[in-house]
Order: C-alpha cells, then sequence, then structure tokens
C-alpha cells in the first residue's frame, strides 16, 4: 500500500466529507480539497524541483493542514519525510538536518528565525515558508501545477522508504528510525484493531506530527474520519470535543487530570466521545476510577517506541474489570502484544525468562511494524536487531496470561548498596498519595551507598505536602531500601514528544558534578 493514497480513496467515495479541522487557524478542508493540494505539491516536487525517489524533505511545523499535505504528497512519490521537532535547540536541529540530509526544507513562518540559524551549519539549497504570514513560497510550490494524478509511481509503497522519525532522546542523542510505507500501515493496522475504530470516529490530534502520533492521525483518515487539530490546553480540548463531536483522541494521564480539574467540567456535552488512548506510562488506580467515571467512554493504555510504534495494549475491558476488582493490578501493567506484535523478555544471556511476574528481562519485539532499521548506522541497526527481533531497552515482568509489567528501561536503573531498584516502581508507590500529578524516581550520587534514591514530584492544583509525607507514602508500599531519601518539587517535567520523561536531563545536573556520563 501507498500511504499517499488515503485521502483519494476517501476523495472518491465521499468527496466532500470533511478531512481535516484545523482549529488554532479556524481552517477545515474536505478529502477533495485535500487530495488536490496534495497531487498538486507532488507534481511541483517530483517536475518542478525534479526530486527523486528516496530523496528527504525536512518539515519544521506546529500541527496544521499543510503538514498532512506534505507527508501525503512525499509519501506518494517516494520521497521520504523528515519530521523536525520544533522543541530542539538550533544546534540539535542541524545535527539531525546533516544526519538526514534532506534536498528540501519546508518550514512554517513562525520558525523563521530558527530557519535562518540552521543555514549556516547545514547544505539544503531548497527552502519554503509556509502559514499565514509566510513569504508565499510555499503556497506558489502547491499552485505552480496541475492537480492531476501523478504519474510514474504505481509501483511506490511497501518496502519503500516513508519516512524518517527521530527518537525522543530519553537516553540520549537522538536516531532516525527509518520506517517503509508497509512497516507504518503495520503499526497502523496495530491500532485500528485495539481502538476498534469505525469510519463514524471524529479524532483529535493531541500529540506532534513529528513523532508517532501521526501514525495514530493518517489510521484515522484511512477509515474516512475527520482528524481535528488542536493545540493542547485543557479547557480548549473540552471545547472542541463538545464543538466537534470528537470520539477519540491520544493522551498522557497529566491531560486527564487538567481536563478533569476544569472548573464546570461537567456542563460540558461530552456524550461523542467513545475511546481514550493514553501513553506515556501506566495510569494510577485512582486516576483510572476517576476517568471512567467521569469521561463516558472506555479507556486504552498503549505502550510502543519511535522504533516500534505501539507494540502492546491493555484493553479496554482490562480498564473496566479492574475498576470492578478484578485483576485489578494490571492496571500497572502496558498490558499483552498487539495484533501484528510478538513480543519476549530476554535475560542477558538471551534466554525466555518465566512467566511468573517476579524474573524481569528485557522486552523484544518481532513485527512487521518494527522500523527497517536506523538511518545511516548500520552498527547500531545490527545491534538493536537480532534475527528479526527488536531490542527495546526496556526491563519488565510478565505473567501466566501474557501481562506486561515494565520495571524500568535498563539506563533508568538505580543500584544502591548492590541493590536493583526499579524507578518505576517507586514512582507507582509515590502516585499513590492523593496530591501528586506527576512523579520521576531517578538515582543521584552517594558515597556511601553508591547511587540513592531521588523522587521529582509535580504536585495537582491546590495541593501540598512535605518530603517527609512521600516519603512516608513510598514506605508503605515498598521496601526499606526502595523509598527515596529525598524530594524535590518542581512546577513542570522535562517530557519527550512522546509525553516520555526525560529522566536524562533530570539526572544530569547531579552526575555532571561528579564528572560521569548520565
Amino acid at each position: 500500500m501507498n500511504l499517499g493514497r488515503i485521502p483519494a480513496k476517501i476523495s472518491a467515495v465521499n468527496p466532500s466529507r470533511t478531512a481535516i479541522v484545523d482549529v488554532s487557524n479556524d481552517r477545515r478542508v474536505s478529502f477533495e480539497e485535500l487530495n488536490q493540494r496534495i497531487y498538486r505539491l507532488a507534481n511541483s516536487l517530483t517536475i518542478n524541483l525534479g526530486l527523486k525517489r528516496g530523496e528527504r524533505v525536512a518539515v519544521l511545523s506546529k500541527n496544521s493542514i499543510e503538514y498532512f499535505e506534505i507527508y501525503f504528497a512525499c509519501a506518494l512519490c517516494g520521497l521520504i519525510v523528515q519530521p523536525l521537532n520544533w522543541r530542539l535547540s538550533g544546534e540539535e536541529l542541524a545535527a539531525i538536518l546533516n544526519d538526514g540530509d534532506p534536498s528540501v526544507m519546508i518550514t512554517a513562518v513562525e520558525f523563521r528565525e530558527e530557519c535562518k540559524a540552521v543555514q549556516a551549519y547545514v547544505d539544503i539549497n531548497t527552502y519554503f515558508e509556509m502559514g499565514q504570514g509566510s513569504d508565499g513560497s510555499y503556497e506558489n510550490l502547491v499552485t505552480s501545477s496541475l492537480a492531476n494524478e501523478p504519474v510514474g509511481f504505481d509501483d511506490v509503497g511497501g518496502d519503500d522508504h516513508f519516512l524518517i522519525l527521530y527518537t525522543g532522546g530519553t537516553t540520549g542523542i537522538s536516531k532516525g528510525a527509518l520506517h517503509s510505507h508497509k512497516s507504518f500501515f503495520m503499526g497502523m493496522l496495530n491500532q485500528t484493531v485495539a481502538e476498534r475504530i469505525v469510519p463514524s470516529d471524529v479524532y483529535m490530534l493531541t500529540g506532534q506530527m513529528f513523532h508517532i502520533p501521526i501514525g495514530l492521525a493518517m489510521n484515522y483518515m484511512a477509515h474516512g474520519c475527520p482528524i481535528v487539530l488542536i493545540n493542547f490546553e485543557a479547557k480548549l480540548a473540552l471545547e472542541v470535543i463538545q464543538r466537534e463531536r470528537v470520539s477519540a483522541f491520544l493522551g498522557i494521564t497529566t491531560m486527564l487530570n487538567w481536563m478533569m480539574a476544569v472548573e464546570n467540567f461537567e456542563s460540558y456535552d461530552l456524550s461523542s466521545l467513545r475511546n481514550i488512548q493514553y501513553g506515556g506510562g501506566p495510569m494510577p488506580e485512582a486516576i483510572v476510577k476517576l476517568a471512567l467515571k467521569k469521561f463516558p467512554c472506555t479507556l486504552i493504555q498503549g505502550y510502543g517506541q519511535t522504533e516500534g510504534m505501539t507494540m502492546t495494549f491493555l484493553s479496554q475491558e482490562d480498564h473496566q474489570l479492574a475498576v470492578e476488582g478484578i485483576h485489578s493490578e494490571r492496571l500497572a501493567s502496558c498490558g499483552r502484544e498487539g495484533f501484528v506484535t510478538q513480543v519476549r523478555l530476554l535475560n542477558a544471556e538471551g534466554e525466555l525468562v518465566p512467566r511468573d511476574n517476579i524474573t524481569p528481562g528485557e522486552i523484544v519485539v518481532r513485527s512487521e511494524a518494527n522500523m527497517i532499521g536506523y538511518w545511516r548506522n548500520d552498527e547500531l541497526t545490527a545491534k538493536t536487531i537480532c534475527n528479526g527481533w527488536m531490542k527495546t531497552g526496556d526491563i519488565a515482568t510478565w505473567d501466566k496470561e501474557g501481562y506486561i509489567f515494565i520495571v524500568d528501561r535498563a539506563k533508568d536503573m538505580i543500584i544502591s548498596g548492590g541493590e536493583n531498584i526499579y524507578s518505576i516502581q517507586v514512582e507507582s508507590a509515590i502516585a499513590q498519595h492523593e496530591a501528586v500529578l506527576e512523579v520521576a524516581v531517578i538515582g543521584v550520587p552517594d558515597d556511601e551507598w553508591g547511587e540513592s534514591v531521588k523522587a521529582i514530584v509535580v504536585m495537582k492544583p491546590g495541593y501540598t505536602a512535605t518530603e517527609q509525607e512521600i516519603i512516608d507514602t513510598a514506605r508503605q508500599h515498598l521496601a526499606s531500601y526502595q523509598k527515596p531519601r529525598s524530594v524535590d518539587f518542581v512546577t513542570s517535567l522535562p517530557k519527550a514528544p512522546t509525553g516520555k520523561i526525560l529522566k536524562r536531563d533530570l539526572r544530569e545536573p547531579y552526575w555532571i558534578k561528579k564528572g560521569k556520563q548520565v
């Protein structure tokens, strides 16, 4: 399948159906309008600019209708999209651009200065600017060609390269995960089965299109569903769900907490909601119960990575049964392997660990949704994908029915006095304090024990707690050596685009003082 043909397929049967609603820019387009502009852009890129199959097109922008045009047009004619994280520094952007080596860069007008800054460090000859108030170069590029279906690309799809998604950098320098049309489509298929998508859905995209959420949005579009774009703000999200009759969206626990804390939450008509997917880690049982009570829909959790999209799911039924007291412990898991995915847990010797929910092992995944490999990094690819199985770097246990309980990332495990301490277990204990909105646990240098446990906590609005209260809460649920020795209170935690907390950033100030890498 060529992913670029998705809008054309829907346009052929329902041309006037709304394809995208851009809330920030008060715009909406139909599938027919979108597809015509995709055809125009694809023709301009290949005929006017002369780009050849496999060349890269870099994009620096927040979510927009134009962003979708670029994704689909590039896919249609065999070009590779290189989306850029607009939150990165100029130095980081330049490094990624030099790695991807794009022929063209398309930038939203709001990032004009960032684009100028990187031009001194990268060798790109062709730039276009888009958005209201831009120089009009992108719009001229689109309108300079006819809206005829591009010719000569009937064989594009399948194993052809589609996009390079750069990792969130939770463990260091970002790496380019290369996906094909097929691998991305298989990831979409995993989502279709897990989310139980129907053509009547309306999907609200809260994540950024430079990362995995683009796959979720494209998947809903493949079913003929409108996509609603917002820059997340809790009150706005509720207003948009009510106005656009949104039925599904992806969030993280923090987003749902903020939405439920909006004044007069009960006054919003959320009856259109069918399902909410969340990621970034398990949701505390108390929050699950509250969310299922306040939102008129089901919940599903997804665990994934840039390299493999969403790999396991905790189903809608798992959540409902858990709040009824049936296997409530599974709320601490990330569920079971997805429809097109095989998951195994292996020890350091590469042996399968028992399903006793005690013995830890690294999660490895075999799936057609896995990336092809890391862009221009064969050595790292060979270390990551062995005999078709992709190493995730996540450490977990699993039970006899295949539910997977992540205990840590390999690099996040804390070793204190010779004891292995899994930060996720400590975080789960601390999260049971009613005042805690978010928590991250890290290891910091300790002259006596090597490392000691530190908790970094974000409080819910209007709540307070002391360091000792947080430590006491942890002590109630953990062995004494696992409890934090210190607690810092902050207003927010650094996060990757996926919603995962960047523990490397939290550790760095402590370990740099010791002259050690984090």
